[in-house]
């Protein structure tokens, strides 16, 4: 499940594609404040003492507990599914927009601006889900669960049977509700 992460991050992301090297995979982000990240199988010591250059970003499998210069971010969760069965229809309007491998599902508020919204991009026969956020002024009205089904179906359409993404504490409720199971917990870092 964390190589069809990586590969669907990078096509959702626009990045180069994923390096593989012993550990994981590398991905040369190429943006201010995220030049490189790696993603990692489990911890290599090595690797990690390796990095100096600031702006490159962590993600392993696993708690790892590490030290500075690394800024430790919040614990993350690797969540998958195997069926992507869209929820019961919303009654609310959802944006649907694919553009090659990735689907982008946006919801409005009544004047117009976005109130939710996330993306999924198709790798094999695999759906990674990415970015899915509700405004905070549009909390707590069911909206995330509008905007997972709307790409489930359209990623199920597409023909993914299965998804995988890597969520926030605050997204492990929703996605847990949804169906998703935690496969693994992932540390998150950058220097």
């Amino acid at each position: 499940m964390l190589e069809a992460w990586v590969h669907g991050w990078t096509i959702s992301r626009n990045t180069a594609a994923p390096v593989r090297i012993p550990a994981g995979y590398r991905i040369d982000v190429g943006l201010p404040g995220h030049l490189v990240r790696y993603v990692l199988h489990q911890y290599d010591a090595d690797l990690v003492s390796r990095q100096h250059q600031p702006h490159t970003w962590l993600k392993i499998r696993g708690e790892v507990p590490l030290d500075k210069p690394w800024q430790v971010q919040q614990l993350e969760y690797l969540m998958t599914t195997a069926a992507l069965t869209p929820a019961t229809p919303s009654s609310r309007e959802v944006e649907i927009v694919r553009q090659g491998s990735v689907i982008d599902a946006t919801v409005r508020a009544a004047d117009g601006t976005v109130a939710a919204r996330g993306k999924a991009a198709l790798t094999g026969d695999s759906a990674m889900f990415d970015q899915i956020e509700t405004h905070p002024q549009h909390r707590r009205r069911g909206l995330g669960r509008t905007v997972m089904s709307a790409l489930s179906a359209a990623a199920q359409h597409a023909g993914a049977t299965t998804g995988v993404l890597v969520a926030t504490e605050d997204g492990r409720a929703l996605y847990t509700a949804l169906g998703w199971t935690v496969d693994a917990p992932i540390t998150a870092a950058r220097l």
